[in-house]
């Protein structure tokens, strides 16, 4: 589970001057309401106005290269991207559709932008019905949760599609890293990423959100099937550290989750029973926790009933486990052979029982 549509975690250039820019706008029936500002640095806000007459003006920094920024209305979920970097912007919305704009002012990257969360508007309400189904389906229903898997994987594929079809309309455009970064970066197998990259205008590809994706790729390569997973440390529960190669001679399953994130506790049933059924035959589990309250962490693991072996530094999806393998939504695992090679990702539901009983019986 990851924030929909905005992902953070890029490094600006030091030193470099900054002009400033006027991003304005309308939101009917907004006024009273709160907007925040937030840059592509971190998640925490920049800035903020309370909204009157409807009406709202930012003055944002803006760098020699492109970036994207956000607006995000008080009590609504999803962010309105927008680029500094080519001048004014200005956008005509209301309360009720926001981050969907019915007027656009500003550069080419920007009505991109608004472009593509138009495309998505429709999987974004998708998304959420999935949530709510999600979190109906008892844990013991395995009947249900297979039949929702099935709609997730089409659900997975339709993101794919619309997404592929924007990226192709604009290899020009800074909207399209971005939507591959955030939307199909982990529905695409790396070469297909690779190959979508490279399909885009050089302009983009080396813009610092296409350093980022080549980062990914140079990790997803690292951490491909057959290649030998990299180790690391992190501490358990009670502050002893616990190494990858202390399992070097079994079948481990490295499983990313946390306490905070609904698909994990709603496939943990599924990683408790097959962990049940093949522990005493060589296989075990590794739990690498994204999580951040210490008390909550710990809580899941009693109330889920994972009896395995959970490591967590409490940094979120700072994580350095997370970081180290590229990790950039959970529930996500992959699973290493006694030799210590990756030969497995993604196991869920029925797909993991199925690997693991073509190895160990």
């Amino acid at each position: 589970m990851k924030r929909f549509l905005l992902i953070m975690g890029t490094v600006l250039l030091s030193g470099a001057a900054f002009a400033q820019e006027v991003v304005s706008g309308v939101v009917k029936g907004g006024t009273g309401k709160y907007l925040y500002l937030f840059d592509d640095e971190d998640n925490n806000p920049d800035d903020s106005v309370l909204i009157k007459n409807d009406q709202f003006s930012f003055k944002v920094k803006a760098g020699k290269q492109p970036a994207i920024h956000a607006l995000i209305l008080q009590h609504t979920e999803y962010p309105m991207l927008f680029v500094t970097g080519e001048g004014a912007v200005h956008v005509v919305t209301t309360a009720t559709t926001f981050p969907i704009a019915s007027e656009v002012k500003g550069g080419t990257n920007t009505r991109d932008l608004q472009a593509y969360q138009k495309a998505f508007e429709p999987l974004i309400k998708k998304a959420n019905d999935l949530n709510v189904e999600a979190r109906s389906i008892s844990g013991a229903d395995e009947a249900g949760q297979n039949a929702f898997r099935k709609k997730a994987a089409a659900f997975g594929d339709e993101v794919v599609t619309v997404g592929t079809a924007f990226v192709t309309a604009h290899p020009k455009s800074v909207a399209s890293i971005w939507l591959m970064l955030n939307e199909l970066r982990n529905r695409l197998q790396p070469e297909a990423f690779k190959q979508m990259f490279a399909g885009l205008d050089k302009s983009v590809q080396n813009s610092k959100y296409g350093e980022m994706a080549t980062a990914y790729i140079k990790s997803a390569y690292k951490n491909a099937l057959g290649v030998a997973a990299e180790d690391f440390a992190q501490e358990d529960a009670k502050g002893q550290l616990v190494k990858l190669s202390s399992f070097k001679g079994k079948y481990v399953l490295v499983d990313f989750w946390a306490s905070w994130c609904g698909p994990c506790r709603q496939e943990n049933p599924n990683v408790v029973k097959a962990y049940n059924k093949y522990k005493d035959k060589n296989f075990t589990i590794l739990g690498v926790s994204l999580d951040q309250d210490k008390a909550r962490w710990l809580r899941a693991i009693t109330q889920d009933g994972l009896g395995w072996t959970q490591v967590s530094d409490l940094k979120g999806w700072g994580n350095e486990v997370a970081v180290q393998y590229g990790i950039q939504s959970i529930p996500s695992n992959f699973l290493v052979d006694p030799a210590g090679n990756i030969i497995a990702r993604n196991l869920r539901g029925e797909a993991l029982e199925a690997k693991l009983a073509e190895l160990l019986q």
